[in-house]
């Protein structure tokens, strides 16, 4: 969708109010480590990988010309290399405060057995926690979904390991 040069100058602006502190204060030092040690607990019975991204807005290049959240939460799941995990199976949750816009991009592996329209009922489920404010609720929500369908379509084989190949700690911007 395109604003007008109004539009998009208002959205300017509501962006610049927030800045990394906002995203801190969304969440807290406690809320990010209990969800570090569940994504931890998660990736202990699949081999698929998830990471979670929190901005408060978008960069200033990305407002000028007019992206969307999904185009940032795109290029965040390439800049985190959640695309680069031995099955192709990683999952990137993706929150933007200032619009309070909720993204999942999914790697192919996890792609082609889960269909779009589950992905599209989790981020309408997570909607009304984080339209509350009730982010870490969201977020938890969120990684209890994807944490059932890693489960469900890359379990581990007894005896085996997920080698964890991304950080499980929430990436904060």
């Amino acid at each position: 969708m395109r604003r007008n040069l109004f539009g998009r100058l208002a959205r300017i602006v509501k962006h610049r109010a927030w800045d990394e502190a906002d995203a801190q204060r969304a969440l807290g030092e406690p809320a990010l480590a209990r969800l570090q040690a569940r994504v931890a607990v998660s990736e202990q019975l699949h081999s698929g990988e998830i990471r979670i991204c929190i901005e408060a807005s978008l960069p200033l290049s990305y407002l000028w010309r007019d992206a969307t959240a999904r185009e940032r939460a795109v290029a965040m799941f390439g800049k985190l290399r959640v695309w680069d995990t031995e099955s192709n199976n990683g999952v990137l949750i993706y929150l933007l405060l200032a619009e309070h816009a909720i993204e999942l991009v999914v790697d192919r592996g996890l792609a082609r057995r889960v269909d779009a329209a589950e992905w599209q009922r989790l981020v309408a489920d997570m909607g009304p926690a984080f339209r509350e404010r009730r982010f870490e609720d969201g977020l938890m929500q969120a990684i209890e979904h994807v944490d059932a369908l890693l489960a469900k379509h890359f379990a581990l084989a007894p005896g085996q390991a997920n080698p964890n190949e991304l950080p499980d700690s929430p990436h904060i911007r």
